[in-house]
């Protein structure tokens, strides 16, 4: 136990120092998104992205001023408490300090994303569910916090519909082979709540907003070619797989060859991941396991059709981080079942958590330092109303990497580190106020703050 106890400090450490190396802090486009509503608060603008996440994000601001700290400090107290609340309660401790190995909860918990807070949450809903399973909690316990904690799960992220929705579809999967037990019965109630407090939810967005989720300011969807779906359904297959993810750089046939073998690796995780459900189908908890595969397939399908209709992100890492999650963690439950040595196991997480610490510090670069460069600028564009990075697509930053043994190099594009981005995501960050556009389409252009006004060496 030694071991995973000194694992987790090294990981509250790399998790809080991590995005300090990071050009833009570990904060996208979407995170200015969501600190613009949370600095409107309580002012209620928009419902593109719903409240809970800017809510949470604006306490957090409250105590530390800047919102950069607020999603830091937001980030690595989810980390702590989930590593204590999993040590002190006994909770599969030793899988759950793997889990921050694994590219989802080193994605959510290092940027400044709703995914992680939405991932925290999913957390204790399947310590529930556990307990719920084992018997180990109170039926009117359980009703009441696994209700709340599926309408916090919506009040995060919009997808979280598609976990309640996954937990339907197990119920009637439940119902339909044992009827109303006890068991049963007490998850129809947690339907009924929970899906009561999301339709109020849906109510209180149309009578604000006039829409349910803000789908009308999501704009029509991008034209689909067959390429796209392709990668979509390698990104969907690609939810198997801890440790690596897909990122497609473009549309070659290179990159797309890459992407097919990776799938290939998938499905061969995927094939030993059902082989070891077959050896120990008798010393787990198969309908807790099956729970969790239901919601989590679920969640990738609809997901996967949803994007297709709407214009949201490929199935990449971010999109699909739910899924993930909810995978890997039972695969860890399933694997420590009587197990023999975890001397691999416990091997790999500390690669792979080395692995994704240095490549995402492949090419390192001081925030504070590019902070302190455009913070003295931002009181002079206090009065602009819009932020636009009118620096994408010209002079690109390029590294060049050298292969010593077959002596070659190579240059690549680390999107994270181009300059328009990091003022963009910088500026945005010191003054939420300013709304970032994805397309300039203002006409008063003394309104908005373009990139390539402020200087950035």
């Amino acid at each position: 136990m030694k071991k995973y106890v000194f694992l987790s400090i090294a990981i509250v450490l790399i998790y809080f120092f991590q995005s300090f190396y990071n050009a833009t802090g570990g904060i996208g486009a979407d995170s200015l998104s969501y600190f613009g509503i949370a600095s409107d608060l309580p002012g209620l603008e928009t419902n593109l992205f719903p409240l809970g996440f800017p809510v949470v994000i604006e306490f957090f601001h409250k105590i530390f001023g800047d919102y950069f700290w607020s999603s830091k400090m937001l980030n690595i107290s989810m980390v702590i408490t989930i590593l204590l609340f999993s040590y002190f309660r006994k909770f599969y401790f030793k899988e759950t300090v793997l889990l921050f190995g694994g590219k989802t909860l080193f994605f959510a918990l290092n940027w400044a994303a709703s995914e992680g807070l939405f991932v925290f949450i999913l957390y204790f809903l399947i310590y529930l569910f556990h307990q719920r399973f084992q018997n180990q909690i109170k039926s009117k316990f359980f009703i009441i916090f696994a209700s709340l904690l599926f309408i916090l799960l919506f009040s995060v992220r919009y997808s979280g519909i598609y976990i309640f929705l996954g937990f339907g579809v197990f119920w009637m999967i439940m119902f339909l082979k044992n009827k109303f037990t006890p068991l049963n019965r007490d998850f129809f109630k947690v339907l009924l709540f929970s899906g009561s407090g999301i339709l109020a939810y849906l109510i209180f967005n149309q009578y604000i907003y006039g829409s349910f989720t803000g789908e009308n300011l999501r704009g029509a969807p991008a034209q689909y070619y067959a390429v796209y779906i392709l990668r979509d359904v390698l990104g969907v297959i690609n939810v198997v797989d801890p440790f690596i993810a897909i990122k497609p750089a473009s549309n070659s046939v290179v990159s797309i060859a890459f992407q097919v073998c990776l799938m290939l690796v998938d499905l061969m995780l995927l094939r030993y991941f059902i082989k070891l459900v077959r050896k120990k189908k008798n010393v787990i908890n198969f309908d807790f396991h099956r729970l969790i595969w239901v919601v989590s397939g679920v969640y990738a399908i609809a997901l996967f059709i949803s994007g297709y209709f709407q214009q949201i992100e490929e199935m990449n890492v971010r999109m699909l981080a739910a899924a993930n999650f909810c995978l890997f963690f039972s695969f860890l439950i399933i694997y420590f079942k009587d197990l023999k040595s975890d001397r691999f196991i416990f091997r790999l997480g500390c690669f792979f958590l080395l692995f994704l610490t240095g490549y995402s510090l492949k090419m390192p670069s001081n925030y504070f330092n590019n902070r302190k460069q455009i913070e003295v600028q931002m009181p002079k564009f206090s009065h602009k109303k819009y932020l636009y990075n009118n620096e994408r697509g010209g002079e690109e930053s390029l590294t060049t990497y050298h292969v010593p043994i077959i002596k070659k190099t190579f240059q690549y594009k680390h999107t994270s580190n181009q300059k328009g981005d990091v003022k963009h995501s910088i500026a945005g960050t010191i003054n939420p106020q300013i709304k970032w556009l994805k397309y300039d389409t203002i006409k008063d252009k003394s309104q908005v703050l373009y990139t390539s006004e402020i200087v950035l060496k």
